[in-house]
């Protein structure tokens, strides 16, 4: 089978990547070819045959870039001549689509359609949805400018989205947002869409209240490999690791650290908020780190913090703790109840609740007999392989060929 995976960013940038990049390799190596449609940029590691991509476009820039936004965000006749050269060459079976408003637009949907037209034969267009995008403009169901959690656009009430100010607090970008929105909503393009996949069935209620959306969604979560637990034993330290970010909770965990100085914490990632992690003196901040020496941390920790206040899907920090045998404290928000087993796996408790937060800390780090259950419990939890997953994402191409 052919299957042309498109993306914004065709380079290592978010979770979206990893899932696209692993997705590839996985079907690469089951004996199918693919191909890559997204941006240029000069850390590009995949692409296609014929070197058809879209020009780099930041969006934070200035100069003419910044006069050529407004048209572009909406709607772009380069994506579709760039992706109608690697549809004329490569002949995909299926198309799946990722992360690609904005840069690349919806445009490139009409001209999928209007090749498969031509083709003569049925070529299924799969999406994953990486966050909340087509029901929220700003994607995070949150206004940045405040940090409150937000369903203002639903229903797609999407001129919610330039009242609040939602898109990096510009009323203009948060104008072009709610036209994109709205203009493809109307225009019912997502009905062209065979299949929306979503990491967690929160994420699958959330876009199903869309009529547009509704009843073309599943829920598949995330994959993890499982690997052999490289711990040489627990040591005495609580983990967060990831951004250093407000959504995130980060500044509600400081204020945890502060509540606990005889706790040792430590934190592994990097973020704006480094500054404020540095001030504490009973957390340790190992940096960014990744592969095993991220491992090793995750292993070692008598247990993780996901303090998350944002909608979070299917957050791989999670599955990756409680495949290393660490339990996780994780606020109640997104999918995240989906992945901890409350007083199974872990605890969960009230995003932004500092109180309980700390409540749960203190007492799960004096009682280590239940913290060593939980452990032994994250042990027994298993996600699905790259290539388990990549057998029921074959099911469904083949259910729309």
């Amino acid at each position: 089978m052919k299957i042309l995976i498109v993306n914004k960013f065709l380079y290592p940038n978010g979770g979206s990547e990893t899932y696209i990049f692993t997705l590839g390799r996985q079907l690469c190596s089951m004996g199918h070819e693919v191909q890559y449609f997204g941006m240029e940029h000069e850390g590009r590691v995949v692409g296609n045959h014929m070197e058809s991509y879209t020009s780099n476009m930041d969006f934070h820039g200035g100069g003419l870039q910044k006069l050529l936004y407004p048209f572009r965000i909406i709607y772009s006749r380069e994506a579709r001549k760039k992706i109608r050269i690697v549809l004329d060459d490569f002949k995909p079976d299926v198309v799946h689509l990722n992360n690609f408003n904005f840069q690349i637009t919806p445009s490139v949907i009409y001209e999928i359609k209007k090749w498969e037209k031509g083709a003569g034969r049925r070529v299924p267009i799969i999406y994953t949805a990486h966050d909340y995008q087509w029901i929220c403009p700003n994607h995070m169901l949150m206004i940045p400018e405040n940090g409150r959690l937000c369903f203002a656009c639903r229903g797609a009430r999407f001129i919610n989205c330039t009242k609040n100010r939602c898109i990096h607090g510009s009323g203009l970008k948060s104008l072009l947002g709610t036209i994109e929105a709205e203009l493809y909503y109307y225009l019912r393009v997502y009905d062209k869409i065979n299949q929306i996949i979503c990491p967690s069935h929160f994420m699958e209620k959330m876009l199903s209240d869309n009529p547009v959306l509704a009843k073309r969604t599943v829920t598949l979560y995330n994959f993890l490999e499982k690997e052999e637990n490289i711990s040489s034993g627990k040591k005495d330290y609580v983990l967060y690791f990831g951004r250093y970010t407000e959504e995130k909770g980060v500044l509600t965990l400081l204020k945890v650290c502060e509540n606990l100085p005889g706790i040792p914490f430590v934190f592994a990632g990097s973020g704006p908020l480094k500054e404020n992690v540095g001030k504490h003196k009973n957390i340790t901040d190992l940096g960014f780190l990744q592969g095993k020496d991220l491992k090793k941390v995750i292993a070692e920790a008598r247990f993780s913090i996901f303090p998350s206040q944002w909608y979070e899907n299917c957050p791989f920090s999670v599955m990756e703790s409680q495949s290393q045998g660490t339990p996780v404290i994780a606020s109640s928000m997104g999918g995240v109840p989906e992945l901890v087993q409350d007083k199974v796996t872990g605890e969960l408790f009230e995003a932004g609740n500092t109180a309980e937060l700390t409540d749960r800390i203190r007492r799960l780090w004096s009682d280590r007999e239940l913290c060593e259950n939980y452990a032994g419990n994250c042990r027994a939890v298993r996600f699905d392989t790259s290539r388990e997953y990549c057998d029921k994402l074959l099911d469904i191409y083949k259910k729309f060929m």
